[in-house]
């Protein structure tokens, strides 16, 4: 603990600030000597004092002096224990947007890592566009490729943009609608997609109150009606648990959880049920030591009350795209209420919180953040190469559809997992495999079953696919000719009009070659066009084969 009081020291730096209002700065430097030491800190207090001078008779929409707004932002970094100079660059994050102070000047204050920081996040007010549209994407455009410079840029934009959401009311109604569905569309995925469940929530929440604020109203007065009820529901179950949990020696903290209105909004909308229909508006979070007693909490759980078939899902086995990890259950509760269990480990539910940020928060080489910081790399990776071709709007719609990954898992016979988009079929996942095993499959197995080709798959499910082994069937054929039997390969085609059918010689010599001597033996060959329905193969014609 550092024993001066800085933000007695500051507080008459504050331009325009009463003697009693600090506007969050006491609060930062309370957070802040927690675990940075004295000359980080001293950073962070020469970034303010920078700031304050910087932002000089500025005020908020609210009325508050301008400089509460960038201590705010750098307050929700500070709650997720992030280094230095994210915090610094979080209060210098409006000085070359707002200000007429240039960047040049920020670095020679503070170096080139903060002002690199503070650029990324800044808007392009400077350019010329054609529309507010354009100038958004290209803004939105340049901070993306900053963030895949130095991450901490978006973490500093997703900070700035909860607290311009928490007071989005001073805004007239158009704004608050365009700024509203800009957070939903766009920064709560990517605070989603990099794991930071806290900002994602907030975010989500902000801009369903701010974009449907009559729904978000009619949702939140019946989950208060229900809370009374359901604040004794939840005690009843934790205290059950907890008095389990110690009957069989397993430490842990086990926490009554209620989920967000967005969240809530969003499975009343997309299965078109009312909210007595949802089943898991009301849980519990169980946190333990480690993975294996994860799993024999389930077992333990699943002992007390049944679960509800068909709504258990393994995120440890089965990490989520942005590195989340946690058991999840729904069990018939206390009179058959639906009750969702969660069950991870405490490190589990450090990187669920903070996702990449937990990376700052523990050493580097900490194996429990290896996961999402891996996740976030391949998904900025992948920016870089979306970013290089089409306009700025061209790559912000790109990104918008990335930030929404509808990925399923399924094992290959080995056990490997293999991750595939939502809606993918038996055939994409023998591309996925490998070209030749795409080129070559014949049929297909989900969980040894025989299925057709264009079956969806689903997560979990076990895949094998059966390719044609073509020139061992032709060896086939031609023994079946020198034993007296008459042999036919057939071909059947499916496409519009074709004319004839010609071997790839230049793809598959060796199948080429064992089709010459399968003819040479006596095998007749057939090319028959055909079309598929659901229930039958319909063969059209025969065209000619052309062998060379």
């Amino acid at each position: 603990m550092i024993e001066m009081d800085y933000a007695a020291t500051l507080l008459s730096k504050l331009p325009g600030a009463s003697s009693w209002r600090d506007w969050g700065l006491r609060r930062l430097l309370d957070t802040l000597e927690s675990y940075l030491p004295k000359e980080q800190i001293e950073l962070v207090i020469k970034a303010y004092e920078f700031g304050a001078a910087a932002h000089q008779g500025q005020t908020r929409r609210t009325g508050e002096p301008y400089i509460s707004h960038p201590v705010a932002v750098a307050q929700t970094l500070a709650d997720m224990h992030m280094d230095a100079q994210a915090i610094a660059a979080a209060v210098l994050h409006d000085v070359i947007e707002d200000t007429a102070t240039p960047i040049a000047r920020l670095e020679e204050e503070f170096g080139s890592e903060i002002a690199a920081l503070v650029d990324g996040v800044s808007k392009l007010d400077q350019m010329q566009f054609h529309s507010r549209a354009e100038a958004q994407a290209e803004s939105f455009r340049k901070m993306m490729l900053a963030m895949i410079e130095d991450i901490r840029v978006i973490l500093v934009k997703l900070a700035d943009r909860l607290h311009n959401m928490e007071t989005l009311g001073a805004m007239p109604r158009d704004k608050r609608v365009r700024i509203a569905r800009e957070t939903l569309e766009i920064y709560a995925p990517i605070a989603n997609r990099l794991g930071i469940n806290h900002l994602k929530v907030g975010l989500e929440d902000l801009g369903f109150r701010h974009l449907y604020p009559n729904r978000y109203a009619v949702l939140e007065r019946a989950l208060k009606r229900s809370k009374g009820s359901q604040r004794q529901y939840i005690k009843k179950i934790t205290d059950m648990i907890r008095k389990a949990m110690d009957a069989e020696g397993i430490e842990g903290e086990v926490i009554g959880r209620e989920k967000h209105l967005y969240s809530i909004y969003k499975k009343m909308n997309e299965k078109k049920r009312p909210l007595a229909d949802i089943v898991d508006v009301f849980g519990c979070r169980i946190i333990v030591a480690d993975v294996m007693t994860c799993y024999r909490m389930l077992g333990l759980v699943h002992g007390l009350y049944k679960p509800m078939p068909g709504r258990f899902k393994d995120y440890i086995a089965i990490p989520r795209v942005n590195g989340y990890q946690s058991l999840h259950t729904t069990l018939f509760g206390p009179n058959g209420m639906p009750l969702e269990i969660q069950i991870r480990t405490r490190d589990m539910d450090r990187v669920a919180e903070s996702g990449v940020a937990a990376h700052w928060q523990y050493k580097a080489e900490d194996k429990t953040t290896a996961t999402p910081q891996r996740r976030a790399r391949e998904w900025l990776a992948h920016l870089v190469e979306i970013q290089e071709s089409g306009s700025s709007e061209e790559f912000l719609e790109s990104v918008k559809v990335d930030l929404f990954p509808d990925k399923i898992y399924v094992f290959t016979p080995k056990g490997d997992i293999m991750p595939l988009p939502k809606g993918a079929t038996t055939v994409d996942f023998a591309y996925a495999v490998h070209t030749d095993v795409g080129n070559r499959c014949v049929a297909a197995k989900i969980d040894r079953n025989l299925v057709p080709l264009r079956t969806p798959l689903q997560n979990s499910q076990t895949v094998e696919i059966i390719t044609a082994r073509g020139a061992k069937h032709l060896g086939e054929l031609a023994n079946m000719v020198r034993a007296g039997h008459r042999a036919v390969m057939v071909y059947l085609i499916q496409c519009q009009a074709p004319q004839r059918f010609a071997l790839a010689d230049d793809k598959d010599g060796n199948y080429f070659a064992e089709f010459r001597k399968a003819k040479a033996a006596g095998v007749e060959a057939l090319a028959l066009t055909c079309h598929i329905t659901l229930s039958e193969i319909i063969v059209d014609k025969t065209i000619p084969i052309m062998e060379s």
